[in-house]
């Protein structure tokens, strides 16, 4: 059955906002470079395009990884709209973060396409609204180099700060109202992959 019905799980997809031409990734910063990258559109200094920086389809593992906003330099989510061709760019020249014998046999065969990538991929421990542990993956995205620079120059569409609607679910997810915080979580939804993509980031779909 189709992953997007929710009837037959897999263990490895990706599922995230998107559109016809656009996928939406989060990530969580201070205010200092939160703020001015919402007002110009992209990511500008202090944020240091020198550095890794990890993108997430998965808006629950956001909130699992800056613990709903409040960890220290994570107090604002940021909605990062950008293209499919930079998101699936990123995925083609991507390498995981750890060795999987399915996708490489060949233990140096991998670690030169690590050390050659610009992308690196991980797959964690999906999330629930209460942030516990599920049976899927999520995965994570570290752009460096080349992909850093395409990522704040050429493929972001718009910046649009979420903290206020992530404060509003976690209140909701500490009075016990789990049905009223599930739905206004984003709306999520199983993202097709290219063949040659799915193969190379071990996707099951």
């Amino acid at each position: 059955m189709s992953p997007e019905t929710g009837t037959n799980v897999l263990t490895r997809t990706v599922r995230a906002v998107y559109g016809e031409s656009t996928i939406t990734v989060y990530q969580a910063y201070p205010n200092e470079i939160a703020e001015r990258a919402v007002q110009a559109g992209t990511f500008v200094a202090p944020f240091k395009v020198e550095r890794m920086t990890w993108i997430k389809p998965s808006f629950l593992w956001m909130m699992y990884r800056s613990g709903w906003a409040t960890k220290p330099s994570q107090e604002h989510v940021l909605a990062i709209e950008i293209t499919r061709a930079g998101f699936e760019w990123a995925l083609a020249h991507s390498s995981l973060s750890h060795r999987d014998r399915s996708v490489h046999s060949d233990a140096d065969a991998w670690r030169r396409e690590l050390s050659e990538s610009p992308v690196r991929i991980q797959w964690d421990p999906d999330r629930s609204v209460s942030l516990g542990q599920l049976p899927t993956r999520a995965i994570q995205i570290g752009l460096s180099g080349e992909a850093v620079e395409r990522y704040v120059r050429d493929w972001i569409v718009s910046i649009t700060d979420v903290t206020e609607l992530v404060h509003s679910i976690h209140s909701d997810v500490r009075q016990g109202h789990f049905d009223e915080a599930t739905r206004k979580l984003p709306a999520e939804r199983y993202y097709p992959l290219p063949e040659n993509i799915r193969k190379r980031i071990s996707a099951d779909g």
